[in-house]
């Protein structure tokens, strides 16, 4: 066999029986999103020849990720199946009949990726996807593919099968009693977006908790956790997910060098506290330990993590349990371990607290464990305060998580001189639904903090994107200051709305490479080096935001630097029923926000990008070469 062109893991590598499925092939590789190799008996400028299957199929089962056959399943079969070892190993086959007409996932469905390919590829011929595997078609999660998908680390724990039992056949075991529907446990003690995600899906034979006391062992069949804590004790087969959560803080004398009584002694103490050292995230320790070799190596080779130092005036800040003057004296700081660990954890609690260690005959080095703060289950203690980007207005245009918040909020507080009400109505019933318009700041955080010390949900909506104009620092520093639990998601800000109602690029190759958003100064002062007039003279697209009332002021600066026919938008209500969009020069800029009488929510654009049909991207150029064009 002449040699093929074997390419990369993620490559898609397309085997073809007949010359007469070449154009199937060939309909694959233009409409797959990545690299693409065909291979054929025949002669072809485009494919690469080969003359035996069973040959050719060896190479790429060892060396490519995914591998499709188009051509009978027999000879699919039986060219793979010398080379069939491990569904955790073994590559995604997809098989696809010579007319197109069905896509068939063949091997390593779940792990491999190949039943996913499989709905590609169908998308891509028009064709019907054949996808057999039970979790799907019952539309269950797909247990052994949780690692992959957020990232998770996996061990099982069955007392009855022991600790010889193969990993693999115990998970084949979970797999085999959650599709066949057994009464499950599910443990969330930690909470990230990922298990927002099984809470949402949760099937009906599974029963989820925050607490392991609280499961009634006798009641389920298995239990599969969501956990940095292992739960080897577990009288029925466990399943355990590690989600990256916890942050590991050091201290340790220079020059430190037993890198196994060091591990030794970690591992003991992490295992006292149940801690599974795959739910470690990182390891951190003060900047005077940037290079101590040992910590450097335990996170990135033992660990497998980042590991992450902090000056000592950074670490002094942060209130610890253990201070010492004598850690003090020698780095600047009170605490290293513990401030490190609450540092890297973002303010998160430490569930394990200073502990000496030791590698020789004294106390050469210290650690303790954070909890990421954004990774605390708080449904039962405390409430959460979620800050919304509602979009520029049209309910369509907020995001999907955006949404789910809405539907599960306790109390909605939103702009109501900007968010549409209409935003709203998914409030699920007896939720409270209140306007922030005659509201001030003090009285919209009291009413907050209300539902909060009640342990609700509070969503906090704002119109665009929150972090653009959006008065949050205000709010935060409230939320900062009483200790309470907030995140934000973002939105769709009005700069975009305005790009896609005025069918406008803002970027133009060799032309406008830079938006600037900004405002007029008005009321509140601009800094100096940000006035309008300053920005100006990169003649940018500029998206000119809270500014309507100072229309002739804005216009003057901007006229310093643009020229009096630069094209402008005054944008009102953008995405909103009643969206009105003035289009001229801006010589005539302040005239048009006059004459139309335009206030509060007008966004004025500034720049040759509107309307602009000139320049070509160097991205389609033939000359030009990137990853998916060779």
């Amino acid at each position: 066999m002449q040699p093929v062109n074997i390419m990369y893991k993620d490559s898609l590598n397309i085997i073809v029986v007949s010359a007469s499925s070449l154009p199937l092939a060939r309909k694959i590789r233009d409409g797959y999103p990545g690299e693409t190799v065909i291979y054929s008996k025949d002669i072809a400028d485009d494919t690469c020849q080969f003359s035996s299957f069973e040959e050719l199929t060896g190479e790429l089962f060892a060396a490519s990720g995914n591998l499709v056959f188009i051509g009978a399943m027999g000879i699919c079969v039986r060219s793979i199946a010398p080379y069939i070892k491990s569904k955790y190993t073994d590559p995604a086959v997809v098989c696809i009949d010579s007319t197109g007409k069905y896509v068939v996932s063949v091997l390593s469905g779940h792990i491999g990726g190949a039943n996913s390919l499989t709905h590609v590829l169908a998308r891509i011929l028009d064709a019907e996807a054949v996808v057999t595997t039970q979790s799907d078609n019952q539309g269950l999660w797909a247990l052994d593919t949780f690692s992959k998908q957020f990232g998770w680390e996996t061990d099982i724990y069955d007392r009855k099968a022991g600790t010889q039992e193969c990993p693999q056949k115990l998970m084949n075991e979970c797999i085999a009693r959650f599709v066949n529907l057994k009464p499950t446990a599910l443990l969330l003690n930690v909470r990230t977006k990922d298990t927002d995600y099984l809470e949402q899906t949760c099937p009906s034979h599974v029963d989820i908790f925050y607490h392991y006391p609280d499961i009634d062992m006798e009641k389920y069949e298995q239990l599969i956790t969501v956990s940095p804590y292992f739960y080897g004790d577990s009288p029925i087969p466990c399943l355990s997910f590690f989600p990256k959560v916890l942050h590991m803080g050091v201290g340790c004398k220079k020059g430190l060098d037993d890198m196994d009584a060091f591990t030794k002694e970690v591992i003991r103490h992490l295992s006292s506290f149940h801690i599974n050292p795959k739910a470690i995230a990182d390891v951190s320790s003060i900047d005077l330990k940037k290079d101590e070799p040992l910590l450097n190596t335990f996170a990135k080779e033992y660990l497998k993590c980042p590991f992450k130092t902090y000056p000592a005036e950074e670490l002094n800040k942060i209130n610890v349990p253990n201070p010492s003057s004598k850690v003090e004296d020698v780095t600047s700081s009170a605490s290293v371990s513990e401030a490190a660990a609450i540092r890297s954890a973002e303010g998160g609690p430490l569930i394990i607290e200073k502990h000496k260690g030791q590698t020789r005959d004294v106390c050469d080095f210290t650690f303790s464990v954070a909890l990421d703060k954004y990774a605390q289950r708080q449904e039962e203690k405390q409430g959460h305060i979620e800050i919304v980007g509602a979009g520029p207005g049209d309910p369509e245009l907020i995001s999907i998580r955006g949404r789910r918040m809405l539907e599960k909020a306790d109390l909605i507080l939103y702009a109501g001189s900007l968010v549409p009400k209409e935003l709203t109505l998914c409030a699920k019933k007896g939720a409270t639904v209140r306007s922030s318009a005659d509201m001030n700041l003090e009285e919209q955080f009291m009413l907050m903090k209300e539902f909060y010390d009640k342990s609700l949900f509070v969503v906090r909506l704002h119109t665009g994107d929150p972090c653009i104009y959006g008065a949050i620092q205000e709010q935060m520093a409230f939320f900062d200051q009483y200790g309470m639990s907030y995140h934000i998601t973002p939105g769709i800000s009005s700069f975009q709305a305005a790009a896609a109602a005025l069918r406008s690029q803002f970027t133009i190759p060799e032309k406008v490479q830079t938006i600037i958003l900004t405002r007029g100064e008005g009321r509140t002062p601009m800094p100096e080096k940000e006035q309008l007039h300053k920005l100006a003279a990169s003649q940018s697209t500029m998206c000119i935001f809270l500014s309507a009332g100072i229309a002739e002021q804005v216009q003057k600066e901007l006229l310093e630097h643009y020229p009096p026919t630069t094209p402008v938008a005054a944008c009102y209500k953008l995405t909103w029923k009643d969206e009105r969009i003035y289009r001229g020069e801006l010589k005539d800029l302040a005239r048009i926000v006059k004459d139309n009488n335009l206030t509060l929510t007008t966004l004025l654009v500034v720049g040759d990008a509107i309307d602009n049909r000139e320049g070509l991207s160097r991205l389609y150029a033939d000359e030009f070469k990137h990853l998916f064009r060779k």
